[in-house]
């Protein structure tokens, strides 16, 4: 099922699946900003990986010695969440542990996923609750995709990223299959703080930074349209589109984790990249999406 929450600017849809973004429309041009999925290139639109950002070695990891298997960017997607609060601007989805969840997930949890409007903002917010009696390790991101171009007849070429600040980021250097090879190097940005958008930035998948400026906007040379991505406090930032295709987006991904060390299936308790909740604690979080028209 989808709901609906909007205000002046913009209307954006969500589904009770995986409590995806499905749609935001821009009220003055009518545009709709994310991708829609084709499954010719990638079949989801706005997916919330969790309990892990990413995939873990040969699908599987352990727990307290007991092996557990995991699907990429975890089981989250793929659970109807249940409405537990919804007003014109904001709607909260909550997921908490169910039999099918535990097969893979052994942890009692409550999730909250809340969408709200400000302006023409749409901030995506997380919350995390441990209840169970031990240590809830976990993981959790976006993965908005972004319909590139913006106005019919420009090119994939036409567009750049422009982060909002100069700030040093260091690319995380993945192996060929997508997992971590514990290498990071120097990325380098136009003037400091611009990437120009080609297709063969993709060619070996995602391109992944770390200390990377929190403020990323999605803009034209062509158009004065934006999509601008704010992440705060989320220490990953991932950019993606199907590698060696001429698919019409690209994905800004905030993650709170990272894939597996190639090689090493993971034992959560010390798997890096995870955050670790004590029984009773909470995590919150969020990210924001604007749409300048």
């Amino acid at each position: 099922m989808r709901y609906t929450i909007e205000n002046e600017h913009l209307k954006v849809e969500i589904a009770d699946l995986g409590a995806e973004l499905m749609s935001v429309v821009g009220k003055k041009t009518g545009f709709e900003y994310l991708w829609q999925g084709n499954p010719e290139y990638w079949k989801n639109r706005a997916t919330v990986p969790f309990p892990i950002c990413g995939r873990v070695f040969e699908g599987k990891y352990t727990w307290r010695g007991q092996e557990y298997e995991m699907i990429l960017h975890g089981f989250a997607k793929l659970q109807t969440y249940r409405v537990v609060e919804q007003k014109p601007d904001s709607i909260t989805f909550e997921l908490t542990a169910n039999e099918e969840t535990r097969k893979c997930y052994p942890f009692e949890f409550i999730l909250r996923l809340t969408y709200s409007l400000d302006g023409a903002t749409v901030r995506t917010g997380f919350y995390v609750e441990n209840v169970t009696e031990e240590d809830l390790p976990f993981s959790i991101g976006g993965h908005p995709g972004f319909n590139v171009p913006f106005v019919e007849g420009e090119a994939f070429e036409d567009y750049y990223l422009a982060f909002a600040c100069e700030k040093p980021a260091r690319q995380r250097i993945n192996s060929a299959t997508c997992f971590f090879t514990g290498e990071t190097k120097p990325f380098a940005l136009r003037e400091g703080k611009y990437l120009d958008l080609r297709r063969d930035l993709f060619d070996n998948d995602a391109v992944f930074l770390q200390d990377a400026c929190k403020k990323v906007s999605l803009c034209s040379r062509k158009n004065d349209r934006a999509v601008t991505v704010s992440y705060y406090d989320i220490p990953y930032l991932g950019l993606w589109q199907k590698p060696h295709s001429d698919a019409g987006y690209v994905c800004i991904e905030p993650w709170n984790g990272y894939p597996s060390f190639d090689g090493k299936v993971d034992d959560f308790a010390t798997k890096a990249d995870m955050m670790h909740l004590a029984k009773g604690e909470t995590y919150t979080g969020c990210f924001d999406i604007t749409i300048t028209e």
